[in-house]
């Protein structure tokens, strides 16, 4: 016959089974939807939000009915003054401009937006034609009242920025190759805080799709887990961090961690000057 005490110990080692099983579960669907998310970084559905499959942003704390009997938060407040006046410009280049840089020359980019300024820093020696397209893009006006589309806030963390037409469907007309993939600064598949890289349309799984840069890119305000894919051009400064954490806080629409930013994020003046 069993002890009491032996009882005790078989239901508390199968209690540390159930618990390492759900972690495990928990980072494999972590795992799963930073994938999935990666994959999308420059394509968003209608409505302004990724769909997934059930349960990709659970993590594996609380039950389904636990999670549904929890108050739906209030929509926070919009931190963000509206738009200057204006409209974004319809513009399409037939291919990408021919590079006019100068490699050796420091590069910033300026975004003035609704939630306050973002400024950039480019590298315009490791990532020359990603510099030198946006360099283009920009004195065309080309990101004067676009909107920044999308807000990611579970185990990603970044602000989507650069398509005019607002859906993560807009394109320059052309593309850019990847450029800078083995920065040592995105390394173990991390993107740190303060990176801002390329968005594009490379399919990991399928491993398609490279060198489709066009001119969406996104801002890291938190340390994010993505395959080194997305070439990363720049880095935010400290007070543009302050403003995109400013904007994550008031949240996305989905509730799912993915969607269009609650505050109106609105780049309503960019510009690139060098030095």
């Amino acid at each position: 016959m069993v002890s009491q005490q032996q009882r005790r110990k078989q239901l508390a080692r199968e209690k540390q089974l159930r618990q390492q099983a759900r972690r495990e579960a928990a980072r494999r669907r972590r795992r799963t939807r930073n994938a999935v998310i990666a994959g999308a970084l420059a394509v968003v559905v209608a409505g302004g939000a990724v769909s997934y499959a059930a349960g990709a942003f659970d993590d594996g704390g609380s039950s389904r009915d636990e999670a549904d009997a929890k108050p739906t938060p209030s929509k926070p407040a919009d931190p963000c003054r509206k738009p200057a006046p204006g409209k974004v410009k319809p513009l399409s280049f037939a291919k990408e401009p021919p590079l006019t840089i100068d490699k050796s020359a420091s590069y910033t980019m300026k975004l003035s937006t609704t939630c306050g300024e973002i400024d950039l820093a480019l590298d315009a020696a490791k990532a020359p034609r990603t510099v030198n397209s946006f360099n283009f893009l920009v004195n065309k006006g080309y990101l004067d009242h676009t909107r920044c589309h999308r807000l990611t806030t579970g185990g990603l963390y970044v602000l989507q920025c650069g398509d005019p037409k607002g859906t993560g469907e807009g394109t320059p007309g052309y593309t850019v190759p990847d450029e800078n993939l083995k920065d040592p600064r995105v390394k173990g598949n991390v993107y740190p805080a303060g990176t801002v890289a390329m968005a594009n349309r490379y399919d990991p799984r399928k491993k398609k799709g490279r060198d489709t840069g066009g001119s969406q890119f996104f801002l890291v305000y938190q340390d994010s887990e993505l395959p080194p894919d997305y070439t990363p051009f720049g880095t935010i400064s400290a007070s543009g961090l302050k403003v995109l954490k400013k904007i994550a806080a008031a949240g996305e629409s989905s509730g799912q961690g993915d969607g269009m930013p609650n505050a109106t994020v609105v780049i309503d003046k960019a510009t690139v000057r060098t030095s």
